[in-house]
């Protein structure tokens, strides 16, 4: 036999066997011994990082952090144009014209997403723009999209991701354009029979980011998920007696979670919560879109999390793919994830579609942004060793802030120093350091901090199901100053009054349920109920897709479903007969909102019409504290953090949550002034941070629903975002200005005076232990939570308070139960636990 003749034998009985069922069943029998095997990471926590091949990666990632600013995997960019977003309306419509401007690859990752969130308000006419529609679309005209989302703990979060990923596999079935266009991977697992030691209870992927054809990206706070869309005047009403196909916010979508808290999310069209009787709970959040190379490192991040996904879950899937990445190829593809073994299940497909060098940004500079991608990401979430550069920017930037630091974050839970157990990240010493230094230099300095009155969501806070809440509430005090090594006492105990330079506020909002009269005669006469109209005007245009997610299958034509959408239509149809009887022919003359009224030339309260006695409107009356979900800092006009990160140990610590923010600083300057003194701001922080202080001052008009003529809802490849100048743009440009900071504390004085006189709004500084909640608060039935405390107020002097009520700006109640345990140790809150609260 001639040399290497007999390799070449083997070579093609190999070549034979594999066409072979005995070849498709020693490839299962490895396959099946690799399941196995993962029951021995149970006792091998290290096991990604043990093998030598492994060993070099990560020291490869090591090396590569150690060159960057704040250890982050991704390097300082110049050059980019970035654009900001305050709230969804903005951002959502900007979202759906990027969309559908994508030719060959779309990337979303997200906490939360609802295929049935509506991008485009009103809902009825836009039905086009629902989220699944939109994705369908591009589905159909080749456009591959990958999404991951965070497959949830379902007797903890009600998310229903698994809704989520039968929804859109379902939208191209098998045979029509489309199909296999679309997929969807869930992580972590929870059930150690299917992962083993790959899995997790307690932490969550919470990324929300976009990135299309490697042009363009999006990243910020918000999920495209139910109860996100939001306008800056924060209505909290949506009744239309003119007609329900006027509404905002259909089925799940209008939420208030102080209430009720999402439920079955899969039934989107549901929604126990009576609009009639009930306000929703206001959103405010800030998101960027951006062109320019660090829209390669967001995509960079995707993808190693989308091939750590598919090794640790979807190895053995066909239907689940391997991205490489141009600039991650050969020898660097293992910091992407890549894995090439001996018998792979499922392609691989590299990415960009189409050579990168064609983006825009690949041909030089887009904008004047100097930016870095930040991230929290460790074993459990990326398959890496632990990265926290988002602490260590956050901590950076604050410290070396020079006149002013503002903060908006849903939450607030930070150390000191190493006492402060369980609590580690040490944002709150860098706080301590920048105002000390300021005290100590006599330098006038603020930290402003906006956060929610009530974090996490609960209903009665004086319920046990609260303790949870009242948790999180208790180390957000410990945190700020409640004991020795809160921020508060820290500064203090170096001879600084840290009263002179911390402030913290909440957001609320007020409105009227547009319940008129005629309404109510229409709800009597046809015997059916508003929020049944609800319900079955979320079915009409939220339908059209899968009703049940228990099973990969549609059921569009199950006939149970069919006859409960029959029944609301017919339920819908016995109100609307009514209409001519009780005079909704005509024109309504209340508005369905009076949220305006808090903002710019929004007229008054005390101006609005009401068909009806005074009195009776009364009971219409609402108000709910507006949720601040945003994850922002702005420091001295020059810096921004935007991202997914709270302030807290889950967002910052890395070992925890999984999270993606951009550090910002734009090299564009503009004029402008620093307590009284000229000052070269930078563009991109100055513009966005007086945009949101007018929002909340109530220097900003309020947003018409239609955005298609609004500059600051569309990408940022169509147009900048619009500073709206003007005298109340010129008003605000100074952040240390005395005129502006006596309007910043007046409005937060008269709001919080007026919220506590009228509706009680809880927490309040009146309230030190359980029983002064009851005596501020009782508990009982007659009156609704939200609306009016004192029935017998009169009706005129409820308007005339209303009235002076401008923005949205509150006092944090940093006295709210001082005196009582706000979280006793037990089963719910325990040495074990209390790391999930911080």
């Amino acid at each position: 036999m001639a040399p290497g003749e007999d390799s070449r034998m083997f070579a093609g009985l190999r070549d034979k066997l594999k066409a072979t069922n005995l070849y498709d069943a020693k490839v299962g029998a490895i396959h099946f011994k690799n399941k196995v095997g993962k029951f021995g990471n149970l006792l091998n926590s290290n096991h990604r990082h043990d093998e030598e091949h492994e060993k070099a990666t990560d020291e490869k990632r090591n090396r590569i952090a150690e060159s960057h600013r704040f250890n982050s995997f991704a390097p300082e960019r110049d050059g980019n144009r970035i654009k900001w977003y305050v709230d969804g309306q903005d951002y959502f419509y900007a979202v759906s014209v990027a969309l559908e401007k994508a030719k060959e690859t779309i990337y979303i990752e997200d906490w939360w997403l609802s295929p049935e969130l509506f991008l485009r308000r009103p809902p009825y006419y836009n039905q086009e723009y629902r989220l699944d529609q939109v994705l369908k679309r591009r589905a159909e005209a080749g456009v591959k999209i990958y999404i991951i989302v965070y497959k949830e703990v379902a007797a903890a979060v009600s998310c229903n991701s698994a809704h989520t990923k039968h929804a859109l596999h379902a939208l191209c079935p098998e045979g029509t354009p489309g199909h296999g266009n679309i997929t969807v991977l869930r992580h972590p697992d929870h059930n150690i029979f299917e992962n083993a030691g790959d899995m997790t209870f307690y932490w969550a992927h919470h990324e929300k980011f976009i990135v299309i054809d490697y042009e363009i990206a999006f990243i910020g706070g918000l999920d495209l998920c139910f109860g996100r869309w939001d306008s800056r005047q924060h209505p909290c009403a949506d009744v239309h007696p003119a007609g329900v196909q006027n509404e905002m916010f259909p089925g799940q979508d209008f939420n208030n979670n102080r209430i009720l808290d999402f439920q079955s999310v899969e039934d989107w069209k549901s929604n126990e919560l009576s609009k009639a009787d009930y306000g929703r709970m206001p959103w405010h959040d800030v998101a960027m879109c951006l062109i320019g190379d660090c829209v390669y490192d967001i995509a960079e991040h995707f993808v190693l999390r989308w091939n750590f996904v598919k090794r640790d879950k979807y190895k053995r899937s066909e239907k689940v793919e391997w991205l490489t990445m141009t600039g991650r190829e050969g020898e660097n593809e293992d910091l992407i994830a890549v894995q090439r073994p001996k018998h792979p299940v499922g392609g691989y497909s590299h990415h960009p579609l189409s050579p990168l060098e064609n983006r825009s940004w690949a041909q030089g500079h887009q904008g004047t942004v100097h930016a870095q991608i930040v991230r929290s990401s460790c074993d459990w979430s990326s398959g890496i060793l632990t990265e926290h550069s988002i602490q260590n920017a956050y901590c950076e930037v604050i410290r070396n802030a020079q006149h002013y630091v503002y903060i908006e974050n849903q939450f607030f839970i930070t150390a000191t120093g190493e006492e402060q157990a369980p609590i580690h990240n040490t944002i709150g010493r860098a706080i301590v350091d920048a105002c000390v230094r300021a005290g100590k230099e006599g330098r006038k300095f603020r930290v402003i901090i906006v956060i929610p009155a009530v974090p996490g969501f609960a209903g009665d806070l004086r319920d046990d199901a609260a303790m949870g809440t009242r948790a999180i509430m208790d180390y957000q005090y410990k945190s700020i100053h409640r004991g020795p090594h809160s921020i508060f006492e820290q500064i203090k105990a170096q001879g600084v009054d840290p009263k002179q330079y911390i402030f913290i506020f909440n957001l609320r909002s007020y409105d009227r349920l547009n319940k008129t009269p005629a309404m109510v005669q229409q709800e009597e006469r046809s015997g059916v109920k508003y929020q049944d109209v609800q319900r079955a005007e979320a079915e009409e245009i939220m339908a059209e897709g899968v009703h049940s997610t228990t099973d990969h299958k549609p059921t569009l034509g199950d006939s149970t479903a069919e006859d409960e959408k029959e029944r609301l239509m017919d339920q819908k149809r016995k109100f609307e007969a009514q209409r001519v009887e009780v005079g909704l022919d005509k024109e309504v003359t209340s508005t369905d909102s009076i949220a305006a009224t808090a903002m710019l030339n929004g007229g008054k309260v005390t101006e609005q019409r009401w068909d009806d006695d005074l009195e009776k409107e009364k009971e219409n009356f609402i108000q709910e504290e507006l949720y601040i979900h945003g994850k922002l800092l702005i420091v001295d006009d020059r810096i921004v953090i935007c991202g997914s990160s709270n302030i807290n140990d889950r967002s910052q610590l890395g070992v925890h949550d999984s999270e993606l923010s951009i550090v910002m600083e734009d090299y564009n300057t503009i004029d402008s002034a620093m307590d009284g003194q000229p000052f070269k701001a930078g563009h991109h922080a100055a513009t966005l941070r007086r945009l949101l202080w007018r929002e909340h001052l109530g220097l900003l008009p309020a947003q018409p629903l239609d955005a298609s003529k609004d500059p600051n809802a569309q990408p940022v490849d169509v147009c900048p975002n619009d500073i709206m100048e003007g005298p109340e743009y010129d008003f605000v440009a100074d952040p240390m200005s005395d005129q502006v900071w006596d309007m910043w504390i007046g409005n937060a004085d008269t709001n919080t005076q007026i919220f506590r006189h009228l509706f009680r709004a809880d927490p309040d500084d009146n309230i030190k232990t359980f029983d002064d909640y009851e005596a501020f608060l009782p508990r009982h039935n007659k009156f609704k939570q939200g609306h009016l405390h004192d029935p017998f107020m009169p009706a005129q002097e409820v308007r005339e308070k209303l009235d002076q009520i401008k923005g949205h700006l509150v006092w944090m109640p940093l006295d709210f139960l001082c005196d009582a345990p706000m979280a006793e140790k037990g089963l719910q809150v325990n040495a074990y636990t209390e790391s999930i609260y911080t």
